[in-house]
């Protein structure tokens, strides 16, 4: 099983390609970082773990942050945890995913969701009920400009007649699209039009149930399990569960830091890198 970690880059935290630096010294496998534009002040919609904190509204754009740990390593492997597909416009998400796909020599790993802060998402013009129709529509249009020298695609969030894209990406035949979530819809969409799982680690119960519920929708949709990964998000550096999910098939634990400075990030890693080298 591999490690990544993952952080909240703030204009405050530390630098991200230092600590993609760091962390690929340390053999870490990836590095990952979420995504929010904005957050309205006017914000009703309820955050799961009580008060918002802080780095929310400080969060850097990943596509940028990501290249910029690319350009500092040569191994590591980057990644969107998650990356607010249904607030992007999808032929411009596509072409970020490849031009970064390309320039890191095929390192790059697309983690989406469907977001939760329904405010933030108006902004953008997307309505919060259908988000999850507009995400499957975006990522099976992104997939056909990947991978098609004429892509084309007519749905009813995207649409665009023949069109030319290039760069593709590096890796082939896309670079994997993982699905952020833990209910049994994550999952079934996960087996529709995704190449991977990425559950939040906070119940360690529902990441052990899911897989197995994720291996019986993959066989009875008639595609091989194997062609499906899990990529926990948040994991705890705690080594028996860590070593728990390892057993039962998790591809990657990756471990949150906190959004700090690096006095108090590198120790974290320094600890954290034990797992690594067991």
């Amino acid at each position: 099983m591999h490690i990544g970690v993952c952080i909240f880059a703030t204009e405050y935290a530390i630098r991200i390609d230092e600590l993609a630096r760091e962390a690929e010294a340390r053999g870490f496998e990836s590095l990952w970082v979420p995504e929010h534009t904005h957050i309205p002040t006017s914000r009703r919609s309820p955050f799961a773990a009580g008060e918002l904190p802080e780095e929310y509204k400080h969060t850097l754009d990943p596509f940028v942050s990501l290249m910029a740990a690319a350009a500092a390593t040569k191994k590591l492997r980057i990644g969107t945890g998650i990356c607010l597909i249904i607030e992007r416009d999808t032929i411009t998400t596509a072409k970020s995913v490849a031009t970064l796909d390309l320039l890191s020599n095929g390192r790059f790993e697309l983690g989406i969701g469907g977001g939760w802060n329904a405010e933030e998402m108006e902004h953008h013009g997307t309505i919060f009920k259908s988000r999850f129709q507009r995400m499957r529509e975006q990522v099976l249009a992104m997939k056909e400009l990947w991978t098609k020298d004429v892509a084309e695609y007519r749905g009813d969030f995207v649409a665009f007649e023949p069109s030319w894209s290039w760069p593709k990406p590096v890796q082939k035949p896309h670079p994997p699209v993982l699905l952020g979530g833990e209910s049994s819809y994550t999952l079934q969409r996960v087996v529709d039009f995704c190449d991977g799982w990425f559950p939040r680690a906070r119940n360690a119960e529902r990441v052990m149930s899911g897989m197995a519920e994720l291996k019986e929708r993959a066989v009875k949709a008639g595609r091989d399990p194997k062609t499906i990964t899990t990529s926990v998000f948040g994991a705890p550096g705690d080594a028996a569960l860590l070593d728990q999910w390892a057993a039962a098939g998790v591809h990657r634990a990756i471990l949150r830091l906190p959004p700090e400075g690096r006095d108090q990030v590198l120790p974290l890693l320094d600890q954290w890198a034990k797992l690594v080298k067991r």
